[in-house]
């Protein structure tokens, strides 16, 4: 259970950071540009009764953060089996 050579330990590494960058870059797009940036812009639509941009500050990001560690808990156990270091042996 480990790296068979030091170039697969570096590729694991930034596969991982890649994708720790790109669920970043949602949370950033939804917390920030939903529940701040575009938030006029959204609470011209409704949601469930409520202001659309309302709800992204309020509970939309909070929602899209829990299913971004889903995401992440799903990509890693797929890199880690894709290196041969998953913890299922």
């Amino acid at each position: 259970m480990g790296f068979k050579t030091d170039s697969d330990k570096k590729a694991y590494w930034h596969a991982n950071l890649m994708l720790m960058m790109k669920l970043l870059a949602v949370w950033f797009v939804v917390s920030f540009g939903c529940g701040i940036l575009w938030v006029d812009a959204l609470n011209a639509y409704s949601f469930f009764g409520w202001k659309l941009g309302f709800w992204f500050s309020q509970q939309g990001s909070i929602y899209a953060f829990v299913v971004l560690i889903f995401v992440y808990v799903a990509q890693m156990n797929a890199l880690d089996r894709r290196f041969n270091v998953d913890e299922d042996r």
